[in-house]
């Protein structure tokens, strides 16, 4: 039951959630000289269960609007679905209760945390259940819209709402530096999700699935995606200019050349699969780049 779980909700993606907490934890630690580890453990379960409810529902509203079962059925298309539902492992009622489920426990945490940090720990949480939700599901369809709702969404769920929310629960306040501190990691991890499309996006143009990369086409959004990458490399360097990050921080930057490499390869037209090396390359810089940066702030909270 572990391991369908795991497979279920994608588990295996979870750094990109943790990682970001960790920043905003360690900002605390850093600019404030503050960390409480209880209060750190209950946010990095919150968040956890919150991101794995985001992947599942995701999955359940995909699967109800039939984009899976167009991405199963299209040739040259990679699914990136958990399978569960399309190759009918679990029925829909048990993959609806175990999600729901996960909520449920992301809920609590916010609670908790908003009792001993403040009310804007809640808030913050919220608002990361509320994108995860409306990212798929109707009326909002974030990801159905291919206006850039669904990048920004990202880039505040994964970026923006972590970091910020994990330092307010250590501070009970707010810091500038965080919001610079979380655009970095925010940025590589909209860029995983961005560059996921192009594994289907001919599927998801089927099913009716407006992603930038459907509305723009291959080539256009292709450009889009190295600019993240550049937004990301100049970000990490403003965070340097302005004190979120010491100096040696730059050491991030070699983190996110495996992606410079895999673009140099890709053509202006290419199938789904070539895109596979590139989802690759996202997830390992976003993943090295942000254990860097919580490594160089922990050494500088040391000394």
């Amino acid at each position: 039951m572990l391991k369908q779980f795991r497979k279920a909700s994608r588990f295996g993606v979870i750094p990109v959630m943790l990682i970001p907490v960790a920043l905003g934890a360690l900002g605390a630690f850093v600019w404030d000289g503050v960390f409480n580890v209880w209060l750190f453990l209950i946010t990095l379960a919150g968040a956890a269960s919150a991101h794995l409810f985001s992947n599942m529902i995701n999955d359940l509203w995909d699967y109800k609007s039939g984009t899976d079962i167009a991405a199963k059925e299209t040739v040259d298309a990679v699914s990136t679905n958990s399978g569960f539902l399309t190759n009918q492992i679990w029925s829909i009622r048990k993959f609806a209760a175990i999600t729901w489920g996960l909520f449920a426990v992301a809920a609590i945490c916010g609670i908790v945390l908003a009792v001993f940090s403040g009310i804007w720990a809640f808030i913050f949480g919220a608002l990361g259940g509320l994108i995860a939700y409306f990212y798929v599901a109707p009326p909002l369809k974030f990801g159905y819209r291919g206006k850039g709702y669904s990048e920004i969404a990202i880039l505040l769920s994964f970026g923006v709402l972590p970091v910020m929310g994990a330092y307010y629960v250590q501070t009970s306040h707010l810091d500038f530096r965080a919001l610079l501190l979380s655009l970095p990691i925010g940025l590589l991890t909209t860029l995983i999700l961005f560059n996921h499309h192009f594994l289907h996006w001919q599927a998801d143009r089927q099913a009716g699935k407006r992603t930038l990369v459907v509305v723009w086409g291959e080539q256009r959004a292709l450009r889009f995606s190295r600019f993240l990458l550049l937004l990301a490399i100049i970000s990490l360097i403003v965070n340097i200019i302005a004190g979120s990050l010491p100096v040696y921080g730059l050491i991030a930057l070699p983190a996110m050349l495996p992606l410079v490499q895999v673009y140099g390869k890709l053509k202006p037209q290419n199938t789904s699969h070539a895109y596979l090396p590139l989802m690759g390359a996202s997830m390992k810089s976003t993943k090295l780049c942000g254990l860097i940066m919580i490594i160089c702030l922990f050494i500088q909270g040391l000394i």
